[in-house]
């Protein structure tokens, strides 16, 4: 059996996995990344590519329970929690439930928030410095009403604290909005511009980074389906894949959504669950929306690029479960009819869904194992794996370098948990 030695085997080549490899190249580490199928092809391929501070504050809030079992009755919902249960996504649920609360609310927000705007500053940089040609675009994004309820509802829950954390918010009349966004039919009731977000093409953006990897040394071993880790005491010695060993002395776990399935091979349960996420690609609209934005009552996100257009979001918690579910397509494409004049591109490139990876309590897993010395756990981003990428590469480079980190760890520490 072939067998190699590094200094980080990186364990996923998604956004996370291969932002961590970019930091750790560029620290002068010799880094490996195994990737079982190919880089950025799971959740990092098919979303909406939104670089957003504006989104800290999590699902998890007094009330989501309600919406969530009441979302078992509509296949279309926002959020949908498919009825069929098992052990795994039921346990989960219950922690989830236990974190609706508002003294949990205002602890993730703060802590999405530190490593959302450290990335949305790192990303600027990575983006000039590494010329990763991925329609990188700093013009905010742009939330839209067209009733009063959810505009009063954000102003209520959400909007003061952004503003208590620096997340700058524009408040803006319909008037106003559909002025700025030609491509909005009229009857908007208001907007919010948060002028500190960014969007880029989600997909060009994973394969820059790849290519940023092997210019610098790094190795992408693609197709390398893990099967099973040699331990010795408290210490990885090796991962196996069919027909190739691999070693390194330190070990970074950033699965993403298949993150527990491994995890679990080493004794560690991580409190994480497949969220389903769906989105429609199309040729690029005559009439496309200038600005990133969000159909606040569908929860549809709207992003176009130089070449592309993008209708997305949703989340669906249906444990494991494969392939596409057309009442949510369909959701999104009614919700893009209901606020555009150009709700669909000219040609439909690709229907997709992927699974984000979510915590329990919606704060993603960045630190060292208590259990094994030389793993050092990048995952659980949720809906904000790109948005949290380079920030999430640069505290891992941190942690194995045993150097100060920008912002604090303690938040995303794994020992929470009790990994």
């Amino acid at each position: 059996m072939e067998s190699t030695h590094d200094d980080v085997l990186v364990l996923g080549g998604g956004v996370i996995g291969l932002a961590c490899a970019l930091y750790l190249l560029n620290a002068g580490a010799s880094v490996r990344v195994l990737e079982q199928g190919t880089p950025g092809c799971g959740s990092s391929h098919g979303n909406c590519g939104t670089i957003t501070p504006s989104h800290a504050p999590p699902l998890a809030m007094p009330g989501m329970i309600g919406v969530a079992l009441r979302s078992i009755l509509r296949a279309d919902a926002p959020l949908y929690l498919d009825p069929r249960m098992d052990g795994p996504r039921l346990r989960w649920l219950l922690g989830f439930a236990r974190h609706c609360n508002w003294r949990d609310f205002h602890a993730a927000t703060q802590a999405r928030a530190a490593i959302l705007q450290r990335s949305r500053q790192l990303l600027a940089d990575l983006v000039r410095d590494e010329k990763l040609a991925c329609d990188f675009v700093e013009q905010g994004t742009l939330i839209v009403y067209r009733t009063a309820r959810f505009r009063n509802s954000d102003e209520k829950e959400h909007n003061a604290v952004l503003e208590r954390l620096g997340i700058e918010i524009q408040r803006l009349s319909g008037e106003e909005v559909e002025a700025m966004e030609p491509a909005l039919k009229s009857g908007v009731a208001g907007g919010l511009l948060h002028p500190q977000d960014a969007s880029l093409r989600p997909d060009r953006y994973v394969a820059e980074l790849a290519r940023r990897v092997l210019e610098l040394g790094g190795v992408i071993e693609s197709g390398a389906r893990i099967e099973s880790f040699e331990t010795e005491q408290k210490r990885i010695r090796g991962v196996q894949c069919r027909g190739a060993s691999y070693r390194a002395r330190h070990v970074v776990l950033a699965l993403g959504a298949w993150s527990p399935l491994l995890a679990g091979k080493l004794g560690l349960r991580l409190p994480m669950q497949p969220g389903k996420g769906y989105s429609l690609t199309y040729d690029r609209p005559a009439l496309a929306p200038r600005h990133a934005l969000t159909l606040r009552e569908p929860s549809v996100c709207v992003t176009s690029w130089s070449g592309g257009y993008r209708l997305g979001s949703t989340m669906e918690f249906s444990g494991y479960r494969e392939g596409l579910n057309r009442a949510r397509l369909e959701a999104l494409r009614r919700g893009a009819s209901a606020f555009l004049r150009e709700p669909e591109g000219g040609e439909l490139r690709e229907e997709w869904w992927g699974w984000r990876p979510m915590s329990v309590d919606e704060v993603p897993i960045i630190g060292a194992s208590k259990r094994w010395s030389n793993l050092l756990l990048a995952t659980a981003h949720g809906m904000l794996g790109v948005s949290m990428s380079a920030a999430t590469g640069e505290l891992v480079a941190s942690l194995l370098a045993a150097t100060s980190p920008v912002i604090d760890p303690a938040p995303y520490a794994p020992a929470r948990f009790g990994l």
